[in-house]
């Protein structure tokens, strides 16, 4: 895979708050135009305040649960900024969901945000880019996705569809030179995990994340996976067989 050299135009969804807006900062200070999409308008205007150059922010407010905004935001970018050179689909949310409380309504959020978010934008900037033969994608999935845990029903699946997705996208991409990072965080210090009711082993803080994630992009990486505790202990439990991995879940449930 090619390394980045962060020059051009960048897309972060899910750029208002925590990781995103992170790397908004971290990417104008490298140079980039970054075109900036979150729901809340307030927060894209405080990451354009909050911006040092030499590379500026273009505020592009987004939900990107609806496709036609996605592609019209897409078009409008790369009208008033010139090509998307590097797009990180970062926009997530959570919502706990479990066998006592299975809300249907919630979980289709979750993957509507999470999955088809990301579903919709590779939709309007694939053929873009497939035509140019250049840029990266970075999609921001989960160790979440890795295997599933109690409470975590909903956001596990789609960090797992977005993983997937990924995995099977990488080796098409790649014959039309277009290169895909997937990007897996632990528990990370931003607003959304501060709303879990739950330990949160290994967390780090924002610009912790941000550092992995600019040197993962510079090293041309596929997956780029961090704190390396959580991963460890994520991975290990990926290739538990059911007879270990459910007595471990099973011990989870009774401590919540």
């Amino acid at each position: 895979m090619a390394r980045e050299t962060f020059t051009g135009t960048a897309w972060i969804t899910g750029a208002g708050t925590g990781i995103g807006r992170g790397l908004a900062l971290a990417l104008v200070a490298r140079g980039m135009t970054v075109a900036a999409s979150a729901r809340t308008e307030a927060d894209l205007a405080q990451l354009a305040a909050d911006a040092k150059g030499p590379g500026s922010i273009l505020p592009m407010p987004l939900d990107v649960t609806d496709e036609a905004a996605v592609r019209d935001t897409v078009a409008r970018i790369e009208a008033e900024a010139g090509p998307i050179t590097l797009a990180i689909l970062n926009a997530g949310t959570n919502s706990e969901v479990t066998a006592e409380k299975f809300d249907t309504i919630k979980f289709a959020h979750v993957v509507d945000t999470n999955l088809m978010g990301a579903v919709h934008s590779l939709g309007a900037l694939l053929p873009l880019l497939r035509k140019r033969r250049a840029g990266r994608i970075a999609i921001v999935a989960s160790v979440a996705g890795y295997r599933g845990l109690p409470t975590a029903a909903a956001y596990a699946a789609s960090k797992a569809g977005l993983i997937a997705m990924t995995e099977s996208l990488k080796p098409e991409l790649e014959a039309d030179n277009v290169d895909l990072t997937l990007i897996n965080p632990g528990f990370v210090d931003t607003p959304l995990t501060r709303k879990n009711k739950f330990p949160m082993p290994f967390l780090i803080d924002t610009d912790e994340a941000v550092d992995s994630i600019m040197k993962g992009l510079e090293r041309g990486r596929f997956e780029i996976v961090f704190p390396w505790q959580m991963t460890a202990a994520m991975k290990l439990l990926g290739v538990l067989p059911y007879g270990l991995f459910f007595p471990i879940t099973r011990r989870m449930v009774r401590s919540l």
